[in-house]
């Protein structure tokens, strides 16, 4: 498939200044990269598409080669260039500004000396009962959270931090290696650009402190196992300033004494027994709203499922309600006593007398062993 125009690709007229060509590319970087569109398949490739027309058209020599020849001027097999990094100011830059806006950054000093809270997560243990109505209840998490004291700074109240003497502010030293220059966190200030010289009494100069936070969550009906909740704002404080980190409430369901959840419909184990399953009745079940009645046909056999429609749980995302679905069990009698057994043994006894009637199951099973010896 051929390429698209580079000046197509960003959106630019063809005498473009740098300045509309860098813009244009962190516009389409912002809206198409894959982390702020997960659900997007094609935004992946919208993002490489827009890096390499930018890759290409920030370079002085790569754009005349590409205006001269197209495509082919810049094609790494033709021996014209290649896609390798930009000059000074070039796509390094853009793409380091570009990722600053995504992230919540600025400019490379701020983001060396600004840090986001953690996010942090918190597994919640609910009822199916709670699940399937909603509540709401509380939990009680540590964090680390904003020094009252200092309001972050972490420097004692009436003084204010100093701009670091090894790194001049910026939170990085270069250290040369041979020919090589490298740029590394500043060791004396560890990258926040700032030096505590009175630290705060109440933090000792961290500008954040461990504490207990209780919070109210509220659990929407229909949640199910592993559903996340998400509390914005409520993770750990930010550093030198920088915005919290966010919660996330992880349902996990408890074990219910008669139900399994599958989706929105429930499912259970009814015995019943061996008189009701062969003359058929009426038993009663419970639901999440009470009990409820049903039928049970005569000649039943052990296995046989009943579904009972709108009785289970309205999912999350839908207006419809799942159903119970009742497996019955028939159940063999135990402790029998001497006139039980002798009205067993004449049932047997008759029904023997006519056994693929009275048990067709066993005759067919009975045939498949047989054929399976020959």
């Amino acid at each position: 498939m051929a390429k698209k125009d580079f000046y197509e690709v960003l959106g630019v007229n063809r005498d473009a200044s740098d300045e509309d060509i860098k813009k244009a590319y962190r516009k389409l970087a912002m809206k198409h990269h894959p982390d702020r569109n997960p659900d997007n398949p094609n935004a992946e490739g919208h993002f490489k598409e827009a890096k390499e027309a930018y890759e290409i058209l920030s370079d002085p020599q790569k754009r005349a080669a590409y205006d001269q020849y197209g495509h082919a001027g810049v094609d790494p097999q033709a021996g014209a260039g290649g896609f390798g990094g930009a000059g000074a100011g070039g796509f390094a830059d853009a793409f380091g500004d570009i990722f600053g806006d995504i992230f919540g950054g600025g400019s490379r000093q701020q983001r060396s000396n600004v840090y986001r809270g953690a996010d942090l997560r918190y597994n919640m243990e609910v009822s199916l009962e709670d699940a399937a109505r909603g509540t709401e209840s509380k939990i009680r998490i540590p964090v680390m959270a904003e020094c009252e004291t200092c309001h972050g700074s972490g420097a004692k109240p009436g003084t204010q931090p100093v701009t670091c003497a090894t790194c001049g502010g910026h939170g990085q030293v270069r250290m040369q290696q041979g020919f090589f220059s490298i740029q590394q966190t500043c060791p004396k200030c560890h990258g926040s650009g700032k030096m505590v010289t009175s630290p705060c009494g109440t933090c000792h100069g961290d500008g954040r402190i461990k504490e207990q936070k209780t919070l109210a969550v509220k659990i929407p009906a229909g949640v199910d196992e592993g559903d996340r909740i998400r509390l914005s704002g409520e993770g750990e404080a930010g550093v030198n300033g920088g915005p919290p980190g966010d919660l996330y409430v992880v349902v996990h369901l408890k074990k219910h004494t008669i139900f399994e959840r599958s989706g929105g419909d429930l499912h259970c184990e009814m015995p019943i027994s061996f008189t009701t399953a062969a003359l058929g009745g009426e038993i009663e079940l419970p639901t999440l709203d009470g009990h409820a009645k049903m039928k049970i046909p005569a000649e039943t056999q052990t296995g046989a499922a009943f579904r009972l429609r709108g009785k289970g749980i309205k999912a999350l995302r839908s207006n419809e309600h799942g159903d119970l679905i009742c497996h019955v069990v028939v159940e063999t009698p135990v402790k029998l006593n001497g006139k039980q057994k002798e009205l067993l043994q004449e049932l047997e006894a008759i029904n023997l007398q006519d056994a693929s009637k009275h048990s067709p199951r066993a005759k067919s099973w009975m045939q498949k062993v047989t054929e399976f010896f020959q």
